[in-house]
């Protein structure tokens, strides 16, 4: 089983994914809107987010690095911004990928 992630480290990672927001947003080629419809947040909350003036969730910072590591362009990023590390990797699988059914894709 996954070691779960402590506080500090999850507001560090999402301290590192809110300072490079802009620039993943901008490699992926999107709009803050398409952003924010892809993870199920306002326009509002992005913009707020990539200003400082709202802190990331950590159901948005899981959301956006999915989105951001299931494209080749962010996903080579996330590692070199500290967005994507041994840890979070850890803490993502719960088994083997061969474990995962058809059925459940």
């Amino acid at each position: 089983m996954p070691k779960e992630l402590d506080t500090e480290t999850k507001a560090a990672l999402i301290k590192n994914l809110t300072e490079n927001l802009p620039v993943l947003r901008a490699k992926l080629g999107v709009t803050q809107a398409e952003l924010a419809a892809r993870v199920g947040v306002s326009r509002q909350t992005i913009i707020s987010i990539e200003m400082g003036k709202r802190a990331m969730s950590w159901g948005t910072f899981v959301a956006l690095t999915l989105l951001f590591l299931r494209n080749e362009s962010t996903k080579v990023l996330l590692p070199v911004v500290k967005v994507y590390t041994r840890e979070l990797d850890s803490f993502f699988r719960f088994g083997s990928e061969e474990n995962i059914q058809e059925g459940d894709q």
